[in-house]
């Protein structure tokens, strides 16, 4: 396949970006005929050999798809965290308790009486809990905002640029499909005179 896409190169426009993080870029094919002679392949493999690398770049698009559903997720949970450390920062000089309703189980509240504190509990994953200070959970919690933001933005870019690989591959299979479907007119033409 790599064959296929770097032997039309030289018969299509140049891209962008040759890769984007281990996705390959489709080159978009201007002459088929140049293409399918540099690559050795005839129609019918060339067009296995598209649809193979659609299909891979549809894999990967579902992958990136549910990365990006997990991220959107994972910052409201985080804005979340950060309001509830700002609560408790907030009360803590006030010498007054703080009363809150916490979720024990979907669906199942408990409320609950803060006493004066200088440490929050945080989930790091992996059923691991660590106890923090106030202020290094508020800074831990930033920089997680901080660094799921930026992930989400890398993860929009390489869906769109995904998008585009298709929308090229997509086009190069019509492109060689229907180059073929006039050359068997062309040839029947020929026949029939």
């Amino acid at each position: 396949m790599a064959a296929a896409a770097s032997s039309s190169s030289s018969s299509s426009s140049t891209s962008a970006a040759e890769e984007r993080r281990g996705i390959p870029a489709a080159a978009f094919v201007e002459d088929v005929e140049t293409y399918l002679r540099q690559s050795g392949l005839d129609v019918s493999a060339s067009l296995s050999l598209l649809q193979e690398r659609l299909q891979q770049y549809k894999i990967v698009e579902m992958k990136l798809l549910a990365q990006q559903r997990d991220l959107q997720a994972k910052i409201p949970d985080i804005h979340k965290c950060l309001d509830i450390v700002a609560a408790l920062q907030s009360k803590n000089g006030s010498g007054e308790p703080l009363l809150t309703d916490y979720e024990v189980s979907e669906g199942i509240y408990s409320r609950a009486r803060i006493e004066q504190t200088d440490s929050v509990c945080l989930w790091l994953g992996a059923n691991v809990m660590l106890e923090y200070s106030s202020q290094e959970a508020d800074a831990l919690l930033k920089k997680n905002l901080e660094n799921a933001k930026a992930s989400l933005q890398v993860l929009v870019a390489d869906l769109q640029f995904l998008r585009d690989q298709e929308t090229i591959t997509q086009v190069t299979i019509a492109r060689v499909y229907n180059w073929d479907v006039h050359q068997r007119r062309m040839k029947e033409a020929i026949k029939e005179s």
